[in-house]
């Protein structure tokens, strides 16, 4: 790959990742969801220039603490397509090779890149992708913290020497309800 279509590449991504993105996780129980102006300006921002965004792709709720990704990738095979995960940042790449010994007589399939990205809530982690008849499914989940209840035991000593007081802790987990 030539430096100048390396660069074509990198821009492209560029300009693709100020267009899309999207938060994806759950709310804690309880928990409820504020935006500033300014955060609702931008997500309203981002929305209106993702409107025409590709691939189309679907977010559904799989069990209690599932979430699935789903990305209409026709055309694509598993080698063209990059997934990246970084801090918190999901990034989708898609990049056809352009076979250059086929002659097209029309051409009404575009073979074009793209590149999305979803901002996951903390503590969300990618269990796992797969790529099944034109559809990339990148499976998530919350997991389960466990509630923990602590003792602490305050044995007294001798108010005016300060010594012989000590504090034990235990700690035990909590089965959910």
């Amino acid at each position: 790959m030539s430096a100048a279509v390396a660069q074509q590449e990198r821009d492209a991504y560029a300009a693709a990742d100020a267009c899309y993105g999207d938060v994806v996780g759950f709310l804690k129980s309880g928990e409820s969801r504020h935006l500033t102006e300014s955060q609702l300006e931008r997500t309203l921002d981002r929305l209106a220039k993702s409107a025409e965004g590709y691939p189309p792709y679907n977010i559904e709720r799989i069990g209690e603490n599932g979430l699935r990704i789903t990305l209409a990738v026709a055309g694509f095979a598993s080698d063209d397509l990059a997934i990246e995960l970084v801090e918190s940042q999901l990034t989708v790449r898609g990049k056809q090779s352009d076979d250059g010994d086929r002659v097209f007589l029309h051409r009404g399939i575009a073979a074009r890149q793209f590149q999305r990205a979803f901002m996951l809530a903390e503590g969300i982690e990618v269990t796992g992708a797969r790529l099944d008849n034109g559809l990339l499914s990148i499976d998530l989940v919350r997991p389960v913290q466990e509630p923990r209840i602590r003792r602490i035991r305050i044995e007294a000593g001798d108010a005016g020497s300060g010594a012989g007081n000590t504090i034990d802790i235990t700690a035990r987990r909590v089965q959910p309800r």
